[in-house]
């Protein structure tokens, strides 16, 4: 498998950012950190490993990109609205700067699937969803889908425009929809140990797709799979299978 890093100073960020690749072929995956994660931990916790066949079968390849949850969602000792614009600012990073380095790097035409756990999962389906023509689609596994398990019922417009359980009912713009309706969607959430608040919300997103006559793929499994790297494990690769089969 090849393997390469990348850091550059972001002016979005105003600080140097790190990601890896992993392959160099195939559908190409951004792979979002889980609750502030840096860019290694998709290896760290053995989800390359995880996914080493279709990566070395040219299959798939991924970005993984650090986050900056610490200094945003998760950031306790800011106000809310400065939580919100330090994210907005982790929004331009992706768009204007791992987006056109992707594109460059790839060289395929083909646009990235979003994918990510926990948090990550929740960055996951907020990129896919806010721009949903950048991206092929979204792999969400156990993730939140709105902002309220770390801001209360605190709402700006900002807060508003990075929760999909807000902003996706009253979207009607079919521009964004045309994308979204031709998306690979799969949400996944266990019903095991600290996946409620999750569960909630793939049950209000289901909803939200069947209104809006979104085609998406919304899983629930078992009772004993746990909010938990090990089943992440085996969810993701499997989810990416169900992508390759349907071409």
């Amino acid at each position: 498998m090849r393997v390469e890093y990348h850091k550059w100073y972001s002016d979005a960020l105003g600080q140097d950012m790190d990601l890896k690749i992993y392959g160099e072929k195939g559908l190409p995956f951004v792979i979002f950190p889980a609750m502030g994660g840096p860019f290694f931990e998709f290896e760290d916790f053995g989800m390359v490993d995880a996914c080493r066949e279709l990566i070395e079968s040219e299959k798939i390849h991924f970005y993984t990109i650090s986050s900056v949850d610490k200094q945003s969602w998760l950031n306790g000792d800011a106000m809310p609205n400065e939580r919100a614009a330090r994210h907005e600012q982790y929004d331009h990073y992706v768009r204007e700067e791992v987006m056109p380095f992707i594109e460059k790097k790839s060289g395929n035409g083909i646009k990235p699937f979003t994918a990510g756990c926990s948090v990550g999962g929740y960055h996951a389906a907020n990129f896919f969803f806010r721009h949903p023509d950048l991206f092929s689609g979204v792999v969400c596994l156990s993730g939140v889908l709105s902002l309220k398990i770390f801001l209360g019922d605190y709402i700006d417009e900002t807060v508003y425009f990075n929760s999909p359980l807000y902003y996706l009912p009253n979207l009607s713009d079919e521009y964004y929809l045309k994308y979204i309706r031709n998306g690979k969607i799969f949400i996944c959430v266990g019903q095991g140990e600290w996946e409620e608040p999750m569960i909630a919300d793939a049950r209000a997103i289901q909803k939200i797709f069947i209104k809006k006559s979104i085609p998406a793929w919304v899983d629930f499994w078992g009772y004993d799979v746990n909010h938990d790297w090990a089943w992440w494990r085996k969810q993701f690769p499997y989810f990416i299978n169900q992508i390759i089969s349907l071409g």
